[in-house]
């Protein structure tokens, strides 16, 4: 990951490589910077250099240094609300579609690109998470297919090879993971999705890797229009449910009474 910097050149090269690696995606929030000597090693720099390169960082708020031993990349992906919208957004569910409209047009545009831009690691790399999806749906694991769910989306993100892009999908996926717009488990526990979301992946996946990149847009138009509609049918069967059930009390207390 690291490469060795000219020996005539400062700290601020080290400093430029590993500031890049943290925008391109590389090093990422929570990740582990090297031993001191370690990276000294790599980056072939004197470790009282590599000392006033990991102070500059620190000083950018792009690394931090933990309690109890060694040094970390900050969060970085800030949120894309503030808490205040966020709590305002969970109480009126009628957000929910504005989110799906921006997720309509933000996965499309990240397949689109992924299957123009995508490196054979990026590939391989897809490949691998959608190979985890399918042992996790012959395991009937839906708490694993939910987090694979998450992990393709960043992969497809990173695959499209635009740092401005990849860190709005980062945070959006943020508000996704946390379940602030939707419950991903209430997905995985629908029916027939963890089928349809497995072949949709799938067909993501697949027109990336032909570098097809209308079709991949389209792949993920329909993937985001089927959760989006799933999810609405799951909401709308646990409305019903709930009348029913008040329905069956209220008529069970009437015969009661009689």
């Amino acid at each position: 990951m690291f490469q060795p910097i000219d020996t005539h050149k400062t700290a601020d090269a080290a400093v430029e490589q590993i500031e890049e690696l943290i925008l391109k995606g590389v090093l990422q929030s929570g990740d582990r910077i090297p031993a001191e000597r370690v990276l000294a090693e790599q980056l072939h720099v004197s470790r009282p250099v590599l000392r006033d390169a990991l102070k500059t960082l620190e000083d950018r708020d792009l690394i931090e240094a933990r309690q109890g031993g060694g040094t970390f990349v900050c969060d970085l992906i800030g949120p894309i609300f503030s808490e205040a919208i966020v709590q305002l957004i969970s109480r009126h569910p009628s957000s929910v579609s504005d989110y799906f409209d921006f997720r309509r047009g933000i996965e499309r545009q990240a397949s689109a690109m992924a299957a123009m831009r995508a490196a054979p690691s990026d590939i391989r790399r897809l490949s691998d998470i959608v190979e985890q999806m399918d042992t996790a749906y012959e395991a009937d694991d839906p708490l694993v297919e939910s987090r694979l769910d998450v992990e393709f989306h960043h992969a497809v993100g990173e695959a499209a090879h635009n740092v401005v892009l990849l860190h709005t999908l980062h945070s959006c996926y943020r508000l996704f993971e946390n379940g602030v717009f939707l419950n991903r488990g209430r997905l995985y526990h629908h029916t027939s999705a963890r089928a349809e979301v497995l072949k949709q992946h799938k067909a993501v996946f697949e027109a990336i890797a032909a570098g097809d990149p209308k079709l991949a847009q389209r792949c993920a138009e329909e993937h985001i229009d089927y959760v989006r509609a799933t999810l609405a049918a799951t909401e709308q069967q646990d409305q019903r449910e709930k009348l029913a059930g008040l329905r069956r009390t209220q008529a069970s207390d009437r015969a009661v009474k009689k």
